[in-house]
């Protein structure tokens, strides 16, 4: 016997993966169903940054399968009976628009018989605000306030109705500082408003709001200061003629809704005087 016959014996067995092993497809498909899933997260939370409210409602009832019964909708195109998913003119056929966060009574869908505000009220409304924006601004060659007063007056259009802000600017606040006695300036402006407002009968409300105050106080000021500038607009207007059954409302809104980022700024001390819309009495 040789040394040869007695070497162990060695066997290689080669190991055969199925599939390629690493470079295989399932993993891939795990992974493009993760980044799907996040791209939709994210773009979930970018449109609830992006849009208000009452967006989300109209864009929510736009998509529900059941918007036809439901008590209040969004507007939308076709059987839906409206121009868009925020439209606030023309309305669903059972619903309010996509403005009805604070129904009434008056204006909360009642079905194909209730009753909303007509499609003639909406245009008149439309047709009033014009006429009293072209008279504060000038619009239509001659405006109603002097140069020195539009610096305090900004008008925009909502869903609510009209709304005329009158603000601080630096130098000449409306109110003296800290208190609800009114300007001269003020006085003005209210006049002028009312003026304006006469062109048209729909109901009026009243808002106050002021800026933050830089420190945390024990008795912090801002909620009665509001309400009470707001109350001192009212008299101003009444005092200048508008009639006491027009006035639906009078609120404080204190440092809630600032205007600009740096919430104590003084262009926060405003008040806003609303036209209302038909309907949104």
């Amino acid at each position: 016997m040789s040394a040869k016959d007695n070497a162990p014996v060695i066997i290689k067995r080669k190991k055969v993966i199925a599939g390629g092993g690493h470079h295989g497809g399932a993993w891939k498909v795990a992974y493009a169903d993760f980044v799907t899933a996040m791209m939709a997260f994210f773009l979930l939370m970018w449109l609830l940054n992006a849009t208000t409210e009452k967006q989300r409602k109209g864009i929510a009832d736009y998509f529900s399968p059941t918007i036809p019964i439901n008590r209040i909708s969004g507007g939308g195109d076709g059987s839906f009976g409206g121009d868009s998913v925020f439209t606030e003119e023309s309305l669903a056929r059972n619903g309010t628009g996509a403005s009805a966060k604070h129904a009434t009574e008056s204006n909360a869908a009642k079905g194909v018989t209730g009753g909303v505000p007509s499609q003639n009220e909406s245009l008149g409304d439309e047709k009033n605000f014009a006429r009293v924006e072209e008279a504060l601004s000038g619009m239509s060659g001659e405006s109603m306030v002097s140069p020195e007063q539009k610096r305090h007056i900004v008008t925009r259009v909502t869903d609510e109705g009209l709304i005329v802000e009158l603000h601080d600017t630096p130098g000449e606040p409306l109110f003296a500082p800290g208190t609800d006695k009114p300007s001269q300036l003020l006085a003005n402006l209210v006049t002028v408003v009312n003026e304006v407002f006469s062109l048209t009968d729909n109901k009026v409300a009243v808002a106050g709001y002021t800026r933050a105050e830089p420190i945390v106080l024990a008795n912090n000021p801002v909620w009665n200061l509001s309400q009470s500038r707001a109350d001192t607009t009212r008299k101003l207007l009444q005092s200048a003629g508008l009639e006491k059954p027009r006035l639906q409302r009078v609120t404080g809104y204190a440092d809630r809704k600032p205007v600009l980022q740096n919430t104590m700024d003084p262009r926060n001390n405003r008040v806003e005087i609303i036209l209302l819309r038909k309907g949104k009495e």
